[in-house]
């Protein structure tokens, strides 16, 4: 575990990995693969998971699966508290649902996307955010606005902490000049690292944690990195990142999901396929991604 006040009291900071679906050939969900992916993710020093997220393809999951996916995590990481459940849905009252579920399973917060039914205005967010904190866990907005088209502005992130709605946000943007903002404007929030390319950038800002996508391949060097990105030792922590942004930064594109099943493949990992309409990465970015992996792995990287 990175030492930096994770715990019952902030379950939320730290190395979350944001854990992809691992998925039979017949596009079944193998939960026992999954148990043993959170189990050696916790062993090798992360702080938690990140279950049912954008990476975890949660728009494909039945209503079991997710719910299952949950169970699973938190048996499988021996502490509920380390795990993040992603209750993002269209309806505020499903999300509700999803978030009291996951208090239910033992998690010890949820992730939440802004409405992403459309366009919505910032009495809508705000609504909307307030109604899941009802469930009771605490809230982590995800801001992504390049998918959702709501953007969650430095400004209404303060409104939401105000209202007491979220107690941190994942930042994907790749802004780095937010995070200066978000402390300013809401110095309580705590902001966390939502894209694997910008991890020493905002560690550097401020962050008290990141939900990654990368240590699914390589967690001891990620938290590596980042215990030593936000200690400020960049002696230590720049070599790292320097190693690894040719992979990190494949969390930033469309193809994400398939670039990081194909990274853990190539570790010996259970990557596997995606649910349509994922369909496989391109020959050739698999190539890149496995020949990326495969020297990395070789230079030593765990």
């Amino acid at each position: 575990m990175t030492e930096h006040q994770h715990g019952p009291a902030h379950p939320w900071r730290g190395v979350m990995v944001a854990t992809p679906v691992p998925l039979r050939p017949d596009l079944r969900v193998a939960q026992d693969v999954f148990a043993a992916q959170v189990a050696r993710l916790v062993a090798a020093g992360c702080d938690g998971v990140v279950v049912n997220g954008s990476l975890g393809e949660y728009q494909t999951l039945t209503d079991e699966e997710r719910d299952e996916i949950v169970h699973t995590a938190v048996a499988a990481a021996g502490d509920g508290s380390r795990v993040m459940a992603g209750v993002s849905a269209y309806g505020s009252a499903e999300a509700r649902r999803w978030s009291e579920r996951a208090a239910e399973a033992g998690a010890g917060s949820v992730l939440l996307l802004p409405p992403n039914a459309y366009r919505a205005d910032a009495d809508a967010v705000r609504a909307h955010y307030a109604e899941v904190a009802r469930a009771g866990l605490p809230v982590v907005a995800y801001n992504n606005p390049y998918d959702t088209r709501v953007d969650l502005s430095p400004a209404l992130l303060a409104d939401l902490y105000a209202d007491g709605s979220v107690v941190a946000v994942k930042e994907f943007t790749g802004d780095v000049r937010r995070a200066y903002e978000i402390v300013e404007r809401a110095p309580g929030l705590d902001l966390l690292i939502g894209a694997d390319d910008v991890a020493l950038e905002l560690a550097l800002a401020g962050a008290r944690g990141w939900i990654a996508g990368f240590p699914n391949t390589f967690p001891e060097a990620s938290v590596a990195l980042y215990a030593a990105a936000v200690a400020q030792d960049l002696p230590r922590a720049l070599p790292l990142y320097r190693a690894l942004h040719p992979l990190l930064r494949w969390d930033s594109k469309p193809e994400f999901v398939q670039a990081i099943k194909v990274s853990m493949d190539a570790v010996g990992q259970h990557g596997g396929p995606c649910r349509p309409p994922r369909g496989p990465l391109a020959p050739a970015d698999a190539a890149t991604v496995r020949d990326i992996t495969e020297k990395l792995a070789a230079d030593g990287l765990r």
